[in-house]
């Protein structure tokens, strides 16, 4: 019995030296509010992303807290808030410097009602407990709550698959994707984001409801995909996003490249070569703008294949992959600035030079025609596709 008294004591130091651990890593600006809320005698509790990336010990993005006060109850405690939604969420204003802790969302506890577009909640309405709340997240590791004293609520096993790398949904995978298709998406971002797996029959439900991404405003879409395209695993997500289905949906174009054999110059089909080179421009940590250079480049070579075999010819591709490069960017609503840089790269990528005879005219024409501004962003979309072909001496001069 008193062995049994001395193990209960030690774990509750553990816990209690773990919570302090986790403590020090919330930002005053969001202890100051959270505890505003509960002596003014609610319930409150971080909740989501934030909670995740705490156990994870990553540095969250941004801070959420979710309370059974509602919205004209929370703005009677913070005068210095705005509520300009549908979803019960009030933004509090900090002092603070920093672009991340600027505003603290609240959210009022909420049930959600039928989504018949797939993207919006018909009906939703407040709810009396925490459970409620959490039943309605996306996934298991986003739907954990942290309570004042440092106790998790982890209803959804949601801790389990943290320890577990997984994600996985929150109850019937085909319902919560029905919801909101971008959640989607969402799944196989947070995979690369985390290098995590995601769950079978989490992975299954994508493939069988991946039409429904249609639905969805593009520039939705092309968030996710940034997020994507700019994580270490790119590759990967490029890859499960046309495993399940959703790439076919959302830039068919690249799909078409799936299966296009080379010449002698490349040991890879089209659109393994566009991975590779993709590849390695996440591996040097280039830009956006040159990762989805690499990824496109060569995006017009299935319509301008002639030939089969080691000499088969790509004429004109580039001018062709820029076309549909600027329909792709413009489909997913990208800024023009970003557009007209990545179509530039992109019809421009063959640019040659033969190094035995270069003279300083050829030079200067050179750099008119690319710009100087974009040369070096030019010498590192060709060291990606050199390297993307996977043949020998690719290493370019």
């Amino acid at each position: 019995m008193f062995l049994n008294f001395i193990i209960f004591i030690s774990m509750e130091l553990v816990r209690i030296e773990k919570t302090k651990e986790l403590f020090k890593k919330i930002p005053k600006e969001v202890k100051e509010i959270w505890e505003k809320l509960i002596e003014n005698g609610y319930e409150a509790y971080l909740v989501g992303g934030c909670v995740r990336d705490l156990l994870l010990n990553r540095k969250p993005k941004d801070w959420d807290i979710t309370t059974n006060a509602h919205p004209d109850e929370i703005q009677k405690i913070f005068p210095d808030s705005f509520y300009e939604n549908k979803f019960f969420t009030v933004g509090v204003k900090t002092n603070s410097n920093d672009p991340t802790l600027s505003v603290i969302e609240i959210t009022t506890f909420r049930l959600e009602g039928k989504y018949s577009d797939f993207r919006h909640p018909d009906e939703v309405k407040f709810a009396e407990k925490l459970e409620d709340d959490l039943k309605r997240r996306d996934f298991t590791i986003n739907a954990i709550a942290l309570d004042i004293n440092g106790n998790i609520i982890d209803i959804f096993g949601g801790a389990s698959d943290l320890k577990n790398k997984l994600i996985k949904a929150v109850g019937d995978p085909n319902e919560r994707f029905k919801e909101d298709a971008l959640r989607m998406i969402r799944a196989i971002r947070l995979a690369c984001e985390l290098d995590f797996k995601i769950e079978i029959n989490t992975l299954k439900a994508i493939k069988e409801n991946a039409s429904f991404i249609q639905f969805i405003a593009k520039e939705r879409i092309r968030d996710e995909f940034v997020k994507i395209i700019m994580s270490k695993n790119a590759v990967l997500g490029v890859e499960l996003l046309r495993e399940t289905g959703l790439l076919i949906e959302i830039i068919p174009e690249l799909v078409q490249c799936y299966n296009v054999s080379q010449n002698k110059h490349h040991k890879y089909d089209v659109y393994t070569h566009s991975l590779k080179s993709l590849d390695y421009a996440v591996k040097k940590n280039f830009s956006l703008e040159i990762r989805l250079a690499a990824l496109f480049h060569d995006i017009g070579k299935p319509l301008t294949k002639q030939g089969e075999g080691p000499d088969c010819t790509f004429y004109n591709h580039e001018i062709v992959g820029a076309k549909i490069t600027k329909n792709i960017l413009q489909r997913l609503r990208f800024p023009k600035n970003i557009v007209e840089k990545v179509v530039h790269l992109v019809r421009h990528h063959m640019f040659y030079l033969e190094v035995d005879k270069v003279t300083m005219s050829a030079v200067r024409r050179l750099a008119r025609r690319l710009g100087l501004e974009h040369l070096e962003d030019f010498f590192k979309l060709r060291e990606a596709d050199r390297i993307g072909s996977g043949v020998q001496k690719a290493v370019p001069y």
